[in-house]
């Protein structure tokens, strides 16, 4: 087996122990390593260990996917939703990887398209006000389809497209419902709505969204996975839908969301 190793060089810049530590375990379990920094380096590559929190997953994820690498995070960051171990139990995560007893969680992806760009994304897509140009204050007008049926027209400070594995993120604060991870659905989160009958809408994960903006005045930022993607002026129209992909995560057991959800929940509100 040969493993990579990505991590947040945010956190590791002053001190690379954790990722000594982790080249040594996997040595002494036969296996090879190698440091990742993006997706040309995930060729030949069966397993990557990423060290840090859900941002520096969501950074990978989308290639990982592409190159159907399997991921196990190790939570180096706050909350850490989307990583299977703690820190001080990465000879644990070493170990259930080089014996090979796992489960894989094959987690939804969005396929996002706006004219001749297509994106990924593990967690969302939001759209919302533009920092360029003018009136950013406004509000964001938005024309939403599912499967060519009106669902609203939106008037709000955005609104946000979440997979199952995102709706405990920034759909969850908006006001969304939380989807467990093996459901084929996704929620259609307004953010903080101009009109008391604009709710969450949670559906089908076999289904086309298109999103049209309704503002003349100045484009929408598109945001994929916390990361500006572009803009989206007047008349164009975003496609989302389900990629074909999945983002395969290593689990110990993939039947103890609900007990991690409580967890980290509870650490949120603290």
């Amino acid at each position: 087996m040969k493993a990579g190793i990505y991590y947040n060089k945010k956190y590791f810049s002053d001190n690379k122990s954790y990722v000594e530590r982790l080249k040594k375990l996997l040595a002494e379990n036969g296996a090879e390593s190698k440091a990742v920094e993006g997706c040309a380096d995930l060729d030949g590559i069966d397993v990557l260990f990423v060290l840090g929190g859900d941002g520096t997953i969501l950074t990978i994820a989308a290639a990982c996917a592409l190159k159907k690498v399997r991921i196990i995070g190790i939570n180096y960051g706050h909350l850490g939703f989307l990583a299977e171990f703690e820190p001080e139990k990465l000879d644990e995560a070493v170990a259930l990887v080089c014996s090979g007893d796992y489960q894989v969680q094959q987690r939804s992806m969005l396929e996002i398209t706006c004219g001749k760009k297509t994106l990924l994304a593990l967690n969302d897509l939001a759209i919302q006000r533009s920092t360029s140009g003018i009136n950013f204050c406004n509000t964001v007008n938005l024309h939403a389809e599912i499967d060519g049926a009106t669902v609203d027209n939106f008037s709000s400070d955005g609104i946000i497209i979440s997979t199952p594995t995102g709706s405990t993120a920034y759909s969850l604060a908006a006001g969304g419902s939380v989807l467990a991870p093996d459901i084929n659905a996704f929620i259609m989160t307004p953010v903080c709505p101009h009109s008391l009958h604009s709710r969450p809408v949670v559906f089908s994960g076999n289904s086309v969204v298109k999103l049209n903006s309704l503002d003349r005045s100045r484009p929408l930022a598109l945001i994929a996975d916390g990361r500006i993607a572009g803009e989206i002026c007047a008349g164009e129209t975003v496609t989302v839908k389900r990629a074909d992909i999945t983002a395969d995560f290593i689990t110990r057991d993939a039947k103890n969301f609900f007990n991690k959800l409580l967890i980290k929940l509870n650490k949120w509100s603290k």
